[in-house]
């Protein structure tokens, strides 16, 4: 039978999809523009996405609205391995849990599905150097979660909750 997580519970999962998604999602950034700075492409669907959404728009009016665009999606990224960690409870998150998530959002959102929507070419289609930037950026998202969520993994809201008191 499926439970459903009382409202304090919700609440509490979204609070904390917000605060570790923002930690993680500015943790990420120093290694992007560190691979940018080298030549390398990295970051390539967030002004696309933006232009989609925006249209072009001139500075520094993209570059705020990409930043709020980069914050809401990692709010949003965080969420499906905050659930796995709720569902998984009680077993401690782990950075393999996060390296795994990083690997797979890459693999899944940025590797297939990005470039599914926007017609480009996958990256292994264009080579390693297409590959490892976006990759490590995204293992360190999912290991950032994993460091940070500990105080939410050991608050009381995420235990699951058994309404009717049965086991």
């Amino acid at each position: 039978m499926t439970q459903t997580l009382p409202i304090a519970s919700q609440t509490s999962l979204l609070k904390e999809a917000v605060r570790s998604g923002t930690i993680a999602s500015i943790v990420m950034m120093p290694f992007g523009f560190g691979f940018k700075t080298l030549g390398l492409r990295v970051g390539h669907y967030g002004p696309k996405l933006g232009e989609f959404l925006f249209g072009l728009q001139p500075a520094p009016w993209m570059q705020m609205l990409l930043l709020v665009q980069h914050l809401l999606i990692g709010w949003l990224s965080a969420m499906p391995l905050l659930l796995f960690w709720r569902w998984t409870s009680p077993r401690s998150p782990a950075l393999a849990d996060g390296l795994l998530y990083g690997a797979f959002y890459y693999l899944t959102v940025n590797a297939l599905v990005l470039p599914a929507i926007f017609g480009d070419a996958f990256p292994w289609q264009l080579g390693w150097s297409f590959v490892y930037p976006s990759l490590v950026v995204h293992l360190i998202f999912g290991l950032s979660l994993a460091v940070t969520v500990h105080a939410f993994h050991t608050h009381p809201v995420f235990i699951a909750v058994n309404p009717k008191g049965s086991s």
